[in-house]
């Protein structure tokens, strides 16, 4: 099959042919149908994170069940799915207390003493989040794909995979947003976006959406926003504090950086929540005034929104056939898989939402 390879840091992919295995016991063989290209991709591929090289990266994805192993009931050939990059084991601490999305049980991956489910030659090649979906076929652990209703657009469901799960779920689950809240989500691309989106669904009364980019600004009203900051004009924490007399009860980051961190936690009221989603690099300090926990604020992160991905993601689904996801605006690009390098740069200029990898 056909796959992106990511062999060294900052350098162009080039479209490989590579092998996959057959599915084992628990595995499940997909036909990759469409795969977002989401900023946690880039943060490995620009070196910001650490991986194992050579790898096929993409996480964000939905396809077609083609084959599955012999203790495969869940799901069956020809079945519609989404990719987790969440993969459960269904039996651990953190799976049997409700923190699915926290499980880093070994046992959903391969041995080192197994065959690679991906290869080169004598080469294996690591997927990254165990899923590698910038390629025609993805082997994965059965609790890695949620089946899915046939009627989903499969280039709007793989956004469901990662970005607007990981964005409604850190309002819905991480922070568990109450009607009636006041919430402010600095970035506004595709998680920040689904940010956005989830806080009007959860009724809150104000969202305010922070950004340096005009369009992005704009784009945010129709995924819910009430107001707009402009950070690149002013102060945008005093502009929401103005706003909302005095901060927000929520705020989110989507960005992953040290000063929009900092920033999240200056915009709340008194009693408030900040929650950081984006992947802050490694070895940065945040840095909060220490005052400010006697007025019982708070600061806290979150995994792929804290996701049951098996239960929220068809839920997603129905949401966004009844008008109430708004994933058709988040797709700013279809493109080839010959053309994931133009997805990348795109990524990384800011300008963009989601681009979608179609493989049809």
């Amino acid at each position: 099959m056909k796959a992106a390879v990511f062999r060294e840091v900052n350098v162009p992919m080039e479209i490989e042919d590579i092998e996959v295995s057959r599915p084992g016991p628990r595995e499940v063989l997909v036909r990759t149908k469409a795969a977002g290209i989401c900023h946690s991709d880039m943060h490995f591929w620009n070196g910001t994170y650490p991986g194992a090289l050579p790898m096929v990266l993409g996480h964000e994805s939905a396809g077609i069940v083609e084959e599955v192993g012999s203790d495969v009931h869940y799901v069956k050939p020809g079945d519609h799915v989404i990719t987790c990059l969440s993969v459960f084991c269904g039996h651990c601490e953190k799976c049997l207390t409700g923190h699915m999305s926290l499980c880093q049980e070994p046992e959903t991956n391969r041995g080192k003493e197994d065959d690679p489910r991906l290869s080169q030659g004598e080469q294996p090649l690591t997927q990254f989040a165990q899923l590698g979906s910038f390629a025609e076929m993805m082997l994965v652990h059965e609790h890695a794909v949620v089946k899915i209703r046939d009627d989903m657009p499969l280039d709007r469901a793989a956004l469901i995979g990662c970005g607007v799960t990981t964005g409604v779920g850190a309002v819905i689950h991480t922070a568990a947003v109450e009607p009636g809240a006041t919430v402010a989500v600095i970035g506004c691309g595709g998680i920040g976006l689904s940010c956005i989106n989830g806080a009007a669904i959860a009724g809150a009364s104000k969202i305010i959406a922070v950004d340096m980019v005009a369009s992005k600004l704009e784009l945010a009203r129709k995924f819910g926003a009430t107001d707009v900051v402009d950070a690149s004009d002013g102060d945008a924490v005093a502009k929401v504090h103005e706003l909302t007399g005095g901060g927000v009860h929520y705020s989110f980051e989507a960005i992953g950086l040290k000063v929009t961190a900092e920033q999240a936690f200056q915009m709340l009221r008194n009693g408030g929540t900040a929650t950081v989603i984006g992947m802050i690099p490694p070895g940065d300090m945040v840095s909060l005034h220490g005052v400010d926990f006697l007025m019982e604020k708070k600061i806290q992160g979150s995994m792929m929104g804290s996701n049951r991905f098996r239960v929220d993601m068809p839920r997603f689904v129905d949401f966004y056939l009844q008008g109430r996801l708004h994933l058709d605006d988040l797709v700013s690009n279809r493109i080839k898989l010959s053309d994931i390098n133009d997805g990348m740069a795109a990524l990384e200029t800011g300008e963009v939402a989601r681009s979608v990898i179609m493989f049809d």
